[in-house]
């Protein structure tokens, strides 16, 4: 059985509050340092990423050369250090 389409698709529910990253204040906190915990945040999740890629359309072969370079580079990383 397949996922239903909004559990796939991370931008599916694009501009819905259900997605919105928040962080509470805490009591005496700054606001720099309450914003640089919401910039971890953000990374954390992925959000940037997903944002990132939906700035233009990538055909499904571009996307998929994107991914063979990328696991050939981790498949060079890995055997660069697997004797260490």
């Amino acid at each position: 059985m397949t996922q239903p389409k909004r559990l796939r698709n991370p931008g599916y529910w694009r501009g819905s509050e259900t997605d919105l990253t928040e962080i509470k204040l805490k009591k005496g906190e700054s606001v720099d340092k309450a914003l640089r915990r919401l910039k971890k945040k953000i990374d954390r999740e992925g959000t940037l990423k997903v944002v990132r890629n939906h700035r233009h359309f990538e055909k499904p072969s571009e996307r998929r050369r994107r991914k063979e370079k990328a696991a050939r580079f981790s498949a060079m990383l890995s055997a660069r250090y697997a004797d260490m």
